[in-house]
């Protein structure tokens, strides 16, 4: 709170009668614990960041052996590698070579963005035109580059896409580039 302090200024006699000069303290201790309880409470009362997740639908475990053809054709095939490598096809493993690539707007979304409009002009007539991406992560790719993968999915509109187990072939693709 605040204190008056009424002490005088010395003890002279004689002289000019002053008048006594009344000096404040001004006691700051609870103004310190009211900015302590106001900060706590807007720590308290605040909401966090929220994390934020992506849907995504997994198959039902208890059928068996249920697969759709997917079309080769409108298919592109994305590998997941060790030290954040990529290669991608179109089409069946093998028949065209893989394309090595990396995690930025003119990499592999570029290559999305790109190979969806090509498979889309080429089945126009057809009544699904768009294209399907499996995304096969190696046992050497990062849960980083799945989540990164995730989000090239969803920054270029990817319709269709699949979470599918890597192949012994592809992983030969991998090591013979350097990747695996």
């Amino acid at each position: 709170m605040a204190e008056l302090d009424t002490s005088g200024g010395g003890g002279k006699k004689g002289g000019k009668v002053r008048s006594k000069k009344a000096s404040t303290r001004i006691d700051l201790t609870a103004m310190v614990d009211l900015a302590f309880l106001l900060i706590t409470f807007f720590i308290m009362a605040t909401t966090l960041a929220k994390p934020k997740a992506m849907d995504t639908f997994w198959p039902d475990k208890t059928k068996k052996d249920v697969q759709l053809p997917v079309p080769e054709s409108r298919t592109m095939t994305v590998l997941l590698g060790n030290n954040h490598s990529i290669e991608w096809y179109v089409g069946p493993a093998g028949k065209t070579p893989p394309t090595v690539d990396h995690f930025t707007k003119n990499g592999i979304r570029k290559s999305l963005i790109d190979k969806s409009k090509e498979i889309e002009a080429s089945h126009a007539g057809d009544k699904d035109n768009y294209m399907i991406v499996l995304i096969k992560p190696s046992d050497k790719a990062t849960y980083k580059d799945f989540v990164s993968m995730m989000d090239e999915i969803t920054i270029t509109g990817i319709k269709s896409y699949a979470v599918v187990a890597i192949t012994p072939p592809e992983i030969e693709l991998l090591k013979k580039d350097g990747n695996y």
